[in-house]
């Protein structure tokens, strides 16, 4: 019989996830019985977060009343029509068109698939979300980063995006609150960037799905509430705020001038109608998310506040070692003063005390500076001892590899 190797597509050579990449290493620390304390994945389920039991109740009542068929390709009318009370809510006009995915992620997708052309590229923040990178390595789009400034709590570069800004760009993301940082852009931030986008014809993709996790009274601005003739993608879901992320529900806020915009939605919808639907009895808890008692989140942000307040302080604490305070979402982004790169110092951090965190070249980050995200979702009791272990740790790293 005849053998031969299967080659992959060139397009996926460059795809990395770093956030579960660190856990093949995180399990095989695991198997010498080593203790692990995981601060590596945003995932509230895995500690003692829950999600809202009428959201719960809604997708059941869904399931037994047998909606377990296909949808239709936007959403279903309840859930539609309640992301659009909620962008109203947030200041947003001129809205054309709602969808609902399969994740935030499954919008984003869809989004850039419907309109980045081989060779021409989006704007990406820097640190940011590594999706972004993946789905643009998936479409072989060329990258053109923006860095994120750290010694202005990490607000997006403006002097830097205008000058990575060239003929093929046809975006610029935002990711508000940001992951990996914890940063909430100000009112001026976003306005520079809606301006520049308006003036080199970009389309802005908002992706704001931590936009309800916000500490110190902050309050959370949609870039498309400040100007309602700008092409804006906005994007949310129930994952973090309502903290189901293995329900998938995300969806996509369409805005701006219709006449700009209307081939773009059209082709969007294109691929909306040919990969069916989303998860359908899901859909059925965002209008109770978007609209009911919202107690659940309260009662999560006390703890999430206090977790906060607990990083920013044992973090900065350690003599070598910065961290700039988060403002929203439940990361933060400590910088390293090291001579080696920062995922040498997080694979000697797990392999020495099992604290598993990301590298922050998983994320981008300005050339020659280290950095390693931490969730603080964990309790109280596991978020002292990683500390402490990542303080005696540091000195311990600086001594025996610096």
């Amino acid at each position: 019989m005849k053998t031969f190797k299967v080659n992959p597509a060139v397009r996926t050579e460059n795809i990395t996830y770093a956030v579960r990449d660190i856990v093949v290493l995180a399990n095989e620390v695991a198997k010498t019985g080593k203790e692990m304390l995981y601060l590596n994945i945003g995932d509230p389920n895995q500690y003692d977060f829950e999600p809202p039991r009428h959201l719960v109740e809604a997708t059941y009542k869904a399931m037994l009343e047998n909606n377990n068929g296909y949808s239709p390709s936007s959403g279903i009318k309840s859930a539609v029509e309640a992301i659009e009370r909620e962008a109203e809510k947030k200041g947003i006009q001129n809205v054309h068109d709602v969808f609902v995915t399969t994740g935030a992620s499954e919008a984003i997708d869809i989004c850039l698939t419907a309109l980045v052309n081989d060779g021409e590229n989006v704007l990406t923040p820097s640190p940011g979300y590594p999706l972004y990178t993946a789905i643009a390595s998936k479409l072989q789009m060329m990258e053109n980063p923006y860095y994120l400034d750290e010694s202005n709590g990490w607000q997006p570069n403006i002097d830097d995006i205008k000058s990575k800004v060239n003929e093929k760009t046809k975006a610029i993301i935002l990711i508000n609150p940001n992951n990996p940082t914890g940063s909430n852009c100000s009112y001026d931030t976003l306005k520079e960037i809606v301006d520049f986008a308006m003036e080199n014809e970009l389309v802005i993709f908002s992706d704001e799905i931590y936009d309800k996790l916000l500490f110190d009274g902050k309050k959370h601005i949609s870039i498309a509430s400040i100007n309602k003739n700008a092409p804006v993608i906005t994007f949310g879901g129930l994952s973090k705020n309502y903290m189901v992320p293995g329900f998938r529900i995300g969806w996509g806020i369409i805005s701006g001038d219709k006449a700009m915009l209307s081939d773009y939605i059209e082709a969007i919808n294109k691929i909306l109608r040919s990969r069916l639907c989303a998860n359908h009895p899901e859909q059925y808890g965002i209008q109770p998310s978007l609209e009911e008692d919202q107690s659940n989140l309260e009662e999560a942000m006390v703890k999430l506040h206090r977790r906060r307040d607990m990083t920013y302080e044992m973090l900065n604490a350690i003599d070598g070692i910065s961290c700039v305070k988060p403002e929203g979402s439940f990361y933060a982004f400590p910088k390293l003063e090291i001579k080696n790169n920062d995922e040498h110092f997080v694979k000697e951090l797990i392999k020495e005390t099992g604290v598993v965190v990301v590298p922050g070249t998983g994320f981008g980050q300005v050339p020659g500076t280290k950095h390693f995200r931490i969730v603080f979702l964990p309790q109280d009791e596991i978020l002292e001892k990683a500390y402490k272990n990542i303080a005696s740790f540091y000195e311990k790293y600086v001594n025996e590899f610096e």
